[in-house]
């Protein structure tokens, strides 16, 4: 019996770690247009990756997101908006609607991904990987609202996570950006 519980609690601890090979650059997703975007493009990049609707009380932080883009947004950092529906349905429209709504209304021309759902049975697995320390290595967390934004390295590993009424333009995630403490 003994040896029997040891293969599989070192099977149970081997695939735990190998959760945790995962990087945000193992997944493929969808973008806006429908195409796949592979986040292993942004190898060598920090990226703020953040769920957003159009139809909510923090959607105007579309603006302060965009002018982070435009003054940080290149080599070395991008963001990423994944629209969601699951907060009281503020974002119903389609992948076309959302892009015309994010461009005409904000300019922005930070990538964004097919609508998902980032909370949920549903969750998609990019939200689970960032959710969940089993698979991120890191930390445990929720999403509490649209906006909430995630800082992962330029290695694909997640460093922290920002709560949605925060701006994205906070010290926290500034410093980041910069490489301050």
């Amino acid at each position: 019996m003994k040896p029997l519980f040891f293969i599989i609690s070192l099977s149970f601890f081997v695939s735990a770690g190998f959760a945790q090979d995962k990087t945000f650059h193992s997944f493929v997703v969808k973008d806006i247009n429908g195409n796949d975007f592979d986040l292993a493009s942004l190898k060598g990049k920090k990226i703020l990756v953040v769920n957003t609707a159009s139809k909510c009380g923090l959607t105007p932080q579309y603006e302060i997101l965009q002018a982070i883009y435009e003054t940080y947004g290149g080599p070395n950092f991008t963001i990423i908006g994944f629209p969601a529906n699951n907060f009281k349905e503020q974002e119903p429209g389609t992948n076309k609607e959302i892009v015309e709504f994010c461009t005409k209304n904000y300019g922005v021309t930070f990538p964004m991904m097919s609508k998902i759902s980032v909370k949920g049975d549903d969750m998609h697995p990019v939200y689970q990987w960032l959710t969940q320390k089993s698979q991120n290595g890191v930390k445990d967390s929720e999403v509490s609202w649209n906006f909430q934004k995630y800082m992962i390295d330029e290695n694909g590993h997640l460093v922290d996570f920002v709560a949605p009424k925060e701006k994205p333009d906070n010290e926290k995630i500034i410093n980041w950006i910069k490489g301050e403490r």
